[in-house]
Parts: C-alpha cells; structure tokens; sequence
C-alpha cells in the first residue's frame, strides 16, 4: 500500500480539502495487475487510474465510473471545474455515459448551462446502477443529456443504500407475508393480548434507550401516538409539533415549531469532547425536513417499505428537527412508515423498539456510522457547562447526501426480529400461559391475579416457583398448588426438559 496513490473519491477530497466524509473504501493505483478490493482500499492498476497528472475531471470522471456516486463530494468539487474544461470532455466524446453524467450534474450544482452535442438516438442512462443500489424505478428522465435520475430523494437531498447481502435477505424473506400468515394463523383474543403487550412494551422499551422510565401518563400518551400511525396522516411540520407535542410532558420543551438554535448531543465527560454529535444548523432544518417530508409521504414504489421506514427514521434523528424528542419520534417514524405503505394490517404494531433495546450496541454503531464522521465537521468550545458554541464550514450538503446502507441494514433486521422473535414469542407465552393456567384450575381454585403472577413468575425462572412466592402466597395457595403450576410450565414450555438452573 505504500506505493499506493490515492484516486478518484479520496484524491478529489484531499486535494481540495473538502468538508466531507472520509471516502470509504479509498481507490488507490499501483503495482496490481487488476482491480481487487481490499479491507479498507480498492486497488486499482495504473493502466486503469488516472494519470500521475491527472485532473479534477479525470478524478471525478474515474470514480463515477469505477467508484459509484457520492452526491457529497460531487457537489462540493464539480463547481470547481471550469465551464470550458467539462464543455471541452463532453465536444471530444459526445455519448460517453460518464460524462454525461458529469455534465448534468455539473449544470445543476453550478446553475450554469453547457452545450450538448448528443448524437441521435443516445440511450438514457441512469445515474444510480441498480445492480449495485436500491434504486427508485423507472425515475425521472432528463432529456438535454439523456439522463435518469433513480436515487432516493432528489438530486437536492438524496440518500444512497447499496445493495448488500444482509439487506437482500430480509427482503426476500417477505416480512409482510409471514406477517398476514401470522394474523391468519392466530385467533384473535391471543392476537389482540399479543398486540396490548407490544404497544405496551414498544412504548416501554422507547423510553428505556432515551434512559427513561416513564410515567403512567406518559406511556399512555405514547401508546395513543403508536395508534395514530395507522391514521396516514402525511409528515409536515405541523403534524409532526403535534406528535412532539404529545410525548413530552415538560411544557418547556414542547414545541411550537421545528427548531430555531442550535443542539447538540452529550454524552458523560466534560467540556467540548463531551458533545457526541451536532445536527445540522436550525436554518438548514426547515429544507432538511422539507426534503425528507417529500420522501416520506411519496416513497418510490419501486422500494421495499423497509428500507423507506429506515431511511426516513434514521434520517429524521441525524436532523433532529426539535429540541427534544426526537429519539422516539424517529422510532415512531418506523411504525409510520410501514403502515403508509398499505401492507401493515389495521391496528397492529411490531414491537421494533423492543428488538432495538436488545440491540442497542448495534443500534449506537449504526447511528455512530453518520453521526462520528458528522461530527468532526464541527468545531465545538464549551462556553460554560451547559453551553457550546458550535461552528461548521460544512454546510448543509453532509445532511443532505449521505450512505444509509448501515442504518438501512440494522433497520431491516430489527423489522424481522420484532416479528420473528418478540411478536411471535409472546405469542407463543400467551398460548403456553393459557394451556397451564387451564390444566391449574382444573384441580386448584387459586385467585387470578395470584395465578397469572405464578404463571409468570414460574415461567421466567425456567419452571421454578421461587421461595419467596412460596413463603408471600403460603397463606392462599396450598403447597401441591404450587407443584402443580411448575409441573405445567415444565411440560408446556419445556418439554424437552427444564433448562440448567
């Protein structure tokens, strides 16, 4: 690798000192006879890379070719190209498919206009290829240089998820067909108690990763939020105070509006280091979201509702359009999502938050893949304890283009799991649960509440009724009563045998 020079994405970055992201993987050239992709490289042959005295056109026109698209870096560095170099490439090679490329999305983040000179009959060409990105089909056509814009979004804020095979597998699995097989397959008393525990334990688990525990109040307010996701309401700044409204208790942090000062996110340790993320400057936010509005409530057709509901919920957190709140709008955004899209069923809920709190290692590496990077664009002072200045050069364009696909891929998964492992497991408990509170009452008289708890309780601790229910109850429940209830458990949710204590 010391041989190595950087090209395309990395040089352009480099060279030009661009607020962006790092380029990951860097395209480097040297002593290789092909091109091979390495852990955090792709190496490319010198035959293949850019001049040693290449240019900025020859570094972009290489890695739209060989690297894919990153709209970041392309925005930033394309105006620096001159009107007469990019009209020069495109007069020499007239039809070429990356330059093309190049000169629309010169023209639109310069606002200047170049001279096609297309031969007739030149096939469109689609910036994104669907081979390697998830995709919006048939997208929309740009005849001047016979272009198709496919990307998630627009060409003014656009996410892009690479097609991988973790993503790939959760979608061929058809979670909303296993969905519809449960809702058939399950009556609907288990189904209605299954869904109480879920809207119960999402509200729960939502709290618990902002590190709260909510109040009677509040759990009622966010289940009544989580209801509301079937209404279909499309997002826009006023539906969106309203449900802020609705989950937060304190009256001065409600708010009237999406935000108008700076925030930012902490994390223990003192002074400047102890600010973990920046989101974007409150006069960015008002486009920000209007961007992310247009994506939630028109998603291309062509995208599987799972990947829309993690864009738009991870997308919402990086622009954290309100002071407070916006970790568990944006997992309400998730339910919001899959319910606009017309194939969740009408009153039922997957408890994702439930799967992400079991996850939430992963959940803070997916927020991390975004919110580190985004973060070193900052330049952060401690004022005084509670207060920092904040100052970014970057703009808006880190908030704008970004890679979803880490975020997409841990949203996807916690999709699978809330149904495979949460939603089904309960399920399951319920059916367990009823068969051995039958097989007790068919012998013992025992008070509900004192059953349910020893049902419960029993099942928890792997077939077991612990000393302590056996010493608080002694005075209501006869001792073979309490024989009786682990026998059940064991036979009915153990059957191969009770697990090691």
């Amino acid at each position: 690798m010391h041989n190595m020079r950087l090209v395309g994405y990395a040089w352009i970055r480099n060279t030009l000192k661009l607020e962006a992201f790092p380029v990951q993987p860097e395209a480097r050239a040297g002593a290789t006879t092909r091109i091979l992709a390495t852990g955090d490289a792709l190496l490319f042959p010198r035959k293949v890379a850019p001049p040693d005295d290449g240019d900025l056109l020859d570094h972009l026109l290489f890695a739209l070719k060989h690297e894919g698209v990153n709209l970041a870096i392309l925005a930033l560095a394309l105006p620096q190209v001159t009107q007469a170099d990019i009209q020069q490439s495109v007069d020499a090679q007239p039809s070429s498919r990356y330059g093309r490329l190049a000169a629309w999305l010169w023209e639109h983040f310069t606002g200047a206009e170049l001279t096609p000179r297309l031969p007739e009959k030149v096939p469109y060409v689609s910036l994104f290829d669907p081979a390697r990105y998830y995709t919006a089909e048939p997208g929309q056509l740009h005849p001047r240089w016979r272009v198709r814009f496919n990307g998630l979004g627009s060409l003014d804020q656009c996410v892009t998820v690479r097609r991988t095979d973790a993503i790939q597998a959760v979608l061929d699995m058809d979670v909303f067909g296993r969905m519809d097989a449960f809702i058939a397959t399950v009556g609907k008393d288990i189904l209605d108690r299954a869904l109480s525990w879920a809207y119960l334990s999402e509200t729960e688990s939502s709290f618990e990763i902002e590190r709260e525990r909510p109040t009677q109040d509040k759990s009622e307010r966010f289940v009544r939020l989580l209801e509301r996701a079937h209404d279909g309401r499309p997002l826009d700044e006023s539906y969106l105070t309203e449900l802020q409204n609705d989950i937060i208790t304190n009256p001065y942090d409600r708010a009237v509006q999406y935000r108008i000062q700076q925030n930012w996110l902490r994390r223990g340790g003192r002074g400047a280091a102890s600010v973990t993320y920046v989101p974007p400057a409150p006069d960015d936010v008002p486009a920000l979201m209007a961007g992310l509005e247009a994506f939630a409530n028109q998603p291309p057709r062509s995208l599987d509702p799972l990947i829309v509901a993690s864009i738009v919920s991870f997308w919402f957190v990086f622009i954290h359009p309100f002071m407070d709140g916006n970790g568990r709008l944006s997992r309400f955004l998730i339910h919001h999502a899959l319910c606009r899209s017309g194939k969740m069923a009408r009153g039922f809920l997957l408890p994702v938050s439930v799967a992400i709190k079991r996850h939430e290692a992963d959940y803070l590496a997916a927020l991390e893949s975004f919110s580190r990077p985004a973060r070193a664009l900052w330049r952060v002072w401690a004022v005084s304890d509670v207060d920092f200045d904040c100052k970014s050069t970057a703009g808006s364009t880190p908030y704008r283009y970004w890679d979803a696909t880490e975020c997409v891929a841990f949203g996807v998964r916690m999709v699978r799991e809330a149904l495979e492992h949460d939603l089904q497991a309960e399920t399951e408990f319920l059916l367990g649960y009823d068969e051995v509170v039958s097989r007790v009452e068919a012998e013992f008289d025992i008070r509900n509440n004192d059953l349910a708890t020893l049902v419960s309780s029993c099942f928890r601790e792997k077939g077991r009724v612990s000393n302590r229910w056996r010493k608080q109850m002694a005075q209501r429940v006869q001792p073979e009563a309490f024989d009786a209830i682990e026998a059940a458990v064991a036979e009915v949710f153990f059957p191969e045998g009770l697990p090691a204590a």
